[in-house]
């Protein structure tokens, strides 16, 4: 289990209005700040961190509880400035794997995924 994860970023003012909006969909809000540092907290705890460094580039994937919060990441992160990297649906990684994939301001490739246990044996 992972308690939290930071990711750097070039531009804190960018990244941090392009978490805002993507994060959101997921259940995320803004619930920290410090300088240049942003926490944001999904309803349990603040588990995920943007500060202003030195970038490179990383990938994390966020748990969505449903395919609608995936496609609802998905456009969101693309209205706020992400580049695609992967429309929602089904992968062939494992039975039942929903996701969708994007860049973000960075070029961090983020990802929300939803497991659907109806697919797996």
């Amino acid at each position: 289990m992972i308690a939290h994860t930071t990711l750097h970023v070039s531009n804190y003012t960018r990244s941090k209005e392009f978490y805002v909006k993507a994060l959101a969909t997921l259940g995320y809000t803004n619930n920290m700040e410090e300088g240049e540092a942003a926490g944001f907290n999904d309803g349990k705890n603040t588990d995920f961190w943007i500060v202003k460094a030195d970038v490179v580039p990383t990938h994390v994937a966020f748990e969505a509880k449903s395919p609608q919060e995936v496609v609802a990441f998905y456009e969101a992160s693309l209205a706020a400035g992400a580049v695609d990297n992967g429309g929602p649906g089904y992968r062939d990684y494992w039975p039942g794997y929903y996701a969708a994939f994007v860049y973000d301001p960075d070029g961090h490739n983020i990802e929300a995924v939803w497991y659907d246990y109806s697919k797996t044996d």
